[in-house]
């Protein structure tokens, strides 16, 4: 369910003059702000998480070079900053990823932002969830049986993905990649990105200016694109009166409604056309 320019007829966008709150860092927020002003939303930038490089870095080099010394049948990678990471950590070794790969090596990505972030660096991706993009996708559909797997992750993920994999037979190694941290990140521990098309030019607001946006009634919806961001959401803009709050996808929308906070909508596909046609069910069905 996507949304291009070429799919709304002159006048007739859905989310015509909305005004819709997008919760990640100026460097991520490009795609989904532009599929946004596709349906005729109005984006505004509240960035509450960022992400900056793990303090172990010292474990994080062992289990790159065991990677690379082919002592991992499976690479899991549920993040495209998991990417971002390995990348570094290819060009501190003065060679490309995808060449530090060992032949052989079968990769699985979570989703299609991960999967898109592998393709883009060369990587082939062996198996992704055809639905469910979360954890609990890859282990249902796990394909590896009892097999060497490294899952690079962030500090905050869950274990469910390494327990699953575990219960199936596999032999996990699990390291920490990057930290999840409120926005704005340490700038020397920053990972750094390229800023994505349109994210400069988007209105940067305070929380104090999204809250009284909230309050007043002039917000129509906010995107969570992870449930470290529907924390933050639910501590510095809740209650959210009629502001609608669109979740990336199972698990942020779990970690809403545990919190108390209604989900309006849920993206089908953890992309910026999947977030952007969520936001318009939520709010033109």
């Amino acid at each position: 369910m996507g949304t291009t320019s070429g799919e709304y007829p002159a006048g007739g966008r859905p989310l015509e003059g909305c005004r819709v709150l997008v919760t990640r860092s100026p460097d991520r927020s490009g795609p989904l702000a532009e599929a946004l002003r596709q349906a005729g939303a109005v984006p505004l930038l509240l960035p509450l998480t960022a992400t900056e490089r793990a303090p172990d870095q010292a474990a994080l080099d062992d289990a790159f070079d065991a990677l690379g010394a082919g002592r991992f049948e499976w690479l899991v990678v549920s993040s495209a900053t998991t990417v971002l990471v390995l990348q570094e950590k290819a060009a501190e070794r003065g060679v490309k990823l995808c060449d530090w790969l060992p032949p052989g090596i079968r990769v699985a990505a979570v989703g299609p932002a991960s999967r898109r972030a592998l393709q883009a660096a060369g990587i082939d991706v062996h198996f992704e969830p055809q639905h469910d993009h979360s954890a609990a996708g890859i282990v249902s559909g796990w394909p590896g049986g009892p097999a060497e797997v490294l899952i690079p992750q962030a500090d905050i993920a869950a274990p469910a993905l390494s327990r699953g994999l575990e219960a199936k037979g596999a032999r996990v190694r699990t390291v920490v990649a990057y930290c999840t941290v409120d926005f704005p990140a340490e700038p020397a521990r920053r990972l750094r990105r390229s800023v994505g098309a349109g994210s400069a030019a988007l209105p940067l607001l305070t929380p104090a200016e999204a809250k009284a946006e909230v309050d007043a009634g002039t917000l129509a919806a906010v995107v969570a694109a992870s449930p470290s961001a529907v924390r933050r959401i639910s501590a510095t803009l809740s209650p959210l009166r009629s502001c609608r709050l669109v979740a990336i996808g199972p698990a942020t929308a779990a970690e809403a409604d545990a919190l108390g906070l209604a989900v309006a909508a849920t993206a089908r596909e953890a992309t910026p056309e999947g977030l952007a046609a969520a936001v318009i069910l939520a709010l033109a069905p």
